[in-house]
């Protein structure tokens, strides 16, 4: 076994020496540095060298972690361009309101946090006064990412400046009644305030990326120069342990995105408990940051601190912050000034010396309250350091207490983000404490009052000149009065109508050639945003690299491999398609960004998202409910849909329930098309509620989910008749009878309506055409195109007859009077089309893909789940057997017959 001890092969060992003797002098120096004044001394030389080449351009890995003490020194601190008495006072009653609206309303049982923002006060109001755009600014202004649990502290400063009332305080978290407060930044519930939901944990970091990333996109392309738009995430430590937090961080760096700034609140603490008990979370975050090539600015201590620092000539105070785990941290900011001088300062002999010159009062000042978090100073020189700094992100990590300033009950306690309301007394002791001028009495039967300095106070006034200055309130959503977009012209759809002939054309094809199509529009192709997530010569969409390109800020500094084809890789600065690699989330974050911007930048885009649909809504739900949220508009495609159509690739790849969990989302208009003049119609629908003239009672604020396959058919020719282009966008439509397809069933034949959505209604017509000739049953076929959209109607109508208003849903108008009993089919799980069970008159039954997709065949995957055309038939006879209406013996014959 080898020596671990034994000095280790370097990389440099394979690099030759070109003056050995010059070398070991270096290392004799660091050897007598070692000997003579300690490692400690060495260490901090070698990190100085360390320094001072990265400052002259030498090209040497980085230092991945820096002591425990602030980047910025005190000495190089710029003062705050402001009154910092009066934004202290405006902190506090932030601060005050904050805290009593959420115990106001713990009465209702409704819940709120009060520690969070607590320990962010600072961090949000040095933004606000000095640094948060707003909408007036130049561009479109800051995006301001907020904390979800801060919440409570942006709706007090907006109570301070007018934009809220007491009424609207008093119903933090009850809106069924109007005039209430959403828990959390939620646009779809306040939307004239909130732009970005945050709450789910680790997709506001996600998406500020991507958002501060399609900024760029937008100014590159030449839509709109939002250059002077920067992007604000705050953020919690125990936040960065969500894996979407971290996910894009290489993309940040690597496309030097200096319009983003990440603010980390490490007040040490997550929900339960500390956030790295027995190690250091800023330490980890700051690696992890720095190795992604980010700049970081850590804020940790406060002024108090600077008497220690000057203390410590050998360096122990410093050795001693590094090695004490976050956990005691915590500790020592609940205990007193004699615990902390024996179990910080007496883990050394010079720190002994040291805390021989110190006051309790010094150390209690120290531990308990000085933090860079909590001082105007300390953030303010964060803040500008991070918008100064250019060629890459910045992250500020910022030491704050959790509950700072709502007594010793709240500060720093593993339960305080469950605590949702203080005393009376602890009112009255956190109101000496900011030095607020509310009596005794204003506390009238226990009830904590809210605090205002008025309408015309130096405060608000203050307030509002610093926001003017900037460009207006903050946060705030807008909804710009834009034009609708000119709607594409109708032969672009209609081409889709007479069919393809002979030609085999799979849905998805349909749906990339009709965007082909829709790009080259003089009026709105440049709006249009492709998003893929690395596949798009899986979804035939190669032929746009040349014409639209793939965006990159680097443009393409490299000769394509494939530059001699016709269909080369493309990539250019102004590129229109959004190529993300391998990750669904990415490309989600890209499509809430562009689908948004209608709002966040007063320019519509029309983003179209294509994805394996077994990775879309599987995997990124969650930021599909984001997206509904935000009040997003596009069209996301799930492409290879379906759990018997991709052949080979198995259980994981094979879609069998993604419109189940599509219909759980109330933003998701979801489809199931069969064919491609369907697809067309759709889509043409979906372009004017979500981007021209909305029909009364319309909500343009949704999204399109179309599924679309793999599997080239014949498409045929759009039926003619009424009704057909309204059916497609409610969800059904009959698409022939028996006697339309020429299949000539006897006079008073058995009959059953067959419904099939998507590649499913291929079989449909298959059994359709066996029933006739084989066993005497006239069928006739409709295309259900959105069984969601059919639902959802009848939803509309039952709450409608709870009105006293009497609405007969769409699918009981469209089936009435067809004869015999419905039988549905889809390629997926049977739960898709019994959505509509309920609500459709005749015998109704089901058949679908359940359970776990296999690796075979098209033909063997559908004849194993029982969805193939004889399986139909089959259970068609079941059916109408039944009902008397064939022979019991006609039902197993077929099962025989047809080998099942």
């Amino acid at each position: 076994m080898s020596d671990p001890n034994a000095i280790q092969p370097s990389a440099l060992d394979q690099l030759p020496d070109r003056d050995p003797e010059e070398t070991a002098e270096w290392q004799a120096s660091l050897d007598a540095v070692t000997k003579a004044a300690g490692p400690h001394r060495a260490a901090y030389l070698m990190r100085r060298t360390l320094e001072r080449a990265e400052g002259n351009g030498i090209a040497l890995p980085k230092l991945l972690e820096t002591d425990y003490v602030n980047t910025i020194p005190t000495a190089a601190e710029p003062g705050v361009p402001g009154d910092e008495a009066m934004e202290r006072r405006i902190t506090a009653w932030n601060r005050w309101n904050a805290a009593a609206m959420v115990t106001r309303g713990s009465k209702y049982g409704v819940g709120g946090h009060i520690a969070t923002f607590a320990s962010a006060a600072w961090l949000y109001e040095t933004g606000f006064n000095h640094f948060f755009k707003g909408k007036e600014a130049d561009g479109s202004g800051d995006q301001l990412y907020i904390q979800g649990h801060a919440s409570p502290g942006i709706y007090a400063r907006a109570f301070l400046d007018g934009r809220l009332n007491e009424a609207h305080l008093d119903n933090f978290r009850r809106e069924a009644a109007g005039n209430g407060l959403p828990s959390y930044p939620h646009p779809r519930r306040l939307p004239w305030l909130w732009e970005f939901p945050t709450v789910s944990m680790g997709l506001g970091p996600l998406s500020a990326i991507y958002q501060a990333r399609f900024n760029r996109y937008l100014t590159s392309r030449g839509i709109k120069d939002v250059s002077n738009s920067h992007v604000w995430a705050f953020l919690g430590d125990g936040e960065m342990d969500e894996p979407e937090s971290t996910a894009a961080l290489a993309l940040a760096s690597r496309e030097g995105l200096d319009n983003l700034t990440f603010v980390i609140n490490c007040n040490l603490q997550r929900l339960d408990g500390p956030v790295r008990a027995n190690f250091k979370i800023v330490q980890e975050l700051e690696a992890q940051f720095r190795g992604a090539g980010w700049n970081v600015i850590k804020s940790l201590w406060g002024s108090a601190w600077d008497e220690l620092f000057q203390l410590d000539t050998t360096g122990a105070l410093v050795r001693r912050l590094r090695e004490v785990p976050d956990a005691q941290v915590q500790t020592y900011q609940t205990r007193d000034a004699a615990y902390i001088r024996q179990d910080f300062f007496g883990a050394d002999p010079a720190l002994v010396e040291m805390a021989k010159l110190l006051s309790d009062d010094k150390i209690l000042e120290c531990f308990h309250l000085s933090r860079g978090g909590h001082e105007a100073r300390k953030v303010y020189a964060a803040y500008k350091a991070a918008v100064e700094f250019k060629g890459a992100p910045t992250v500020i990590l910022a030491q704050t207490v959790k509950g700072f300033t709502l007594g010793e009950g709240f500060a720093s306690k593993n339960a305080n983000h469950q605590m949702k309301k203080l005393t009376v007394d602890e009112f009255k002791a956190m109101r000496d404490l900011l030095e607020l001028p509310i009596k005794d009495s204003d506390f009238v039967d226990g009830v904590v009052p809210y605090g205002h300095p008025g309408a015309d106070s130096a405060e608000v006034r203050y307030l509002q000149e610093r926001r003017a200055a900037l460009g207006g309130p903050a946060p705030a959503r807008r909804t710009h009065a834009l034009a609708p977009l000119p709607a594409a012209a109708d032969k672009t759809f209609a081409a889709f109508d007479k069919g393809s002939g002979s030609q085999n054309v799979a849905t998805t094809m349909a749906f990339v050639r009709l965007v082909k199509d829709l790009v080259r529009d003089k009026e709105t192709g440049r709006r249009w945003v492709p998003i893929v997530p690395d596949e798009a010569r899986t979804f035939g969409m190669e032929s746009l690299f040349p014409s639209l390109g793939i965006y990159s800020p680097k443009g393409q500094t490299y000769e394509p491999v494939d530059r001699d084809q016709l269909m080369y890789y493309k990539e250019a600065k102004d590129g229109q398609i959004l190529n993300e690699g391998i990750t669904e989330a990415g490309s989600m974050a890209d499509f809430i960004a562009a689908s948004t911007a209608y709002s966040t930048h007063g320019e519509a885009m029309i983003p179209f998202y294509i994805f394996y649909s077994m990775f879309g809504w599987q995997r990124t739900a969650d930021q599909m409910w984001q997206l509904g949220d935000q009040l997003g508009r596009g069209f996301l495609v799930g492409a290879t849909a379906g759990r018997t159509t991709l052949t080979g690739e198995g259980l994981q790849h094979a879609d069998g329930h993604s419109p189940v969990i599509a219909a759980t989302n109330p933003a998701a208009m979801t489809y199931d098309p069969a064919f491609a003049y369907e697809v067309a119609a759709i889509v043409k629908d979906g372009l004017r509620r979500m981007y021209g003239e909305a029909a009364p009672g319309e909500d343009p604020n949704v999204f399109y989910y179309l599924t679309v396959y793999n599997e080239p058919l014949p498409q045929p020719a759009k039926p003619s008749g009424l009704g057909i282009d309204e059916g497609i966008v409610k969800g059904l439509y009959r698409f022939n009878t028996a006697e339309s397809a020429g299949l000539s069933p006897v006079a008073n034949a058995p009959r059953i309506q067959l419904l099939g959505s998507g590649t499913a209604i291929h079989w449909a017509l298959q059994a359709q055409k066996l029933l006739t000739e084989e066993w005497g049953v006239a069928a006739d076929v409709w295309s259900a195109t959105s069984w969601s959209e059919l639902r959802r109607d009848a939803l509309d109508a039952d709450a409608a007859l709870l009105r006293g208003e009497e609405r007969v849903p769409y699918v009981r108008q469209a089936l009435q009077g067809a004869e015999g009993p419905v039988l549905a089919v889809s390629d997926y799980m049977r739960q898709v089309p019994d959505q509509i069970a309920q609500w459709v008159e005749q015998d109704y039954s089901s058949l679908g893909a359940d359970g776990f997709g296999l690796s075979d065949t098209r033909e063997a995957a559908r004849r194993h789940f029982g969805v193939d055309a004889q399986s139909i038939v089959v259970a068609a006879l079941a059916q109408l057997a039944r009902r008397g209406e064939v022979k019991a013996t006609a039902v197993k014959e077929a099962r025989e017959r047809y080998g099942l």
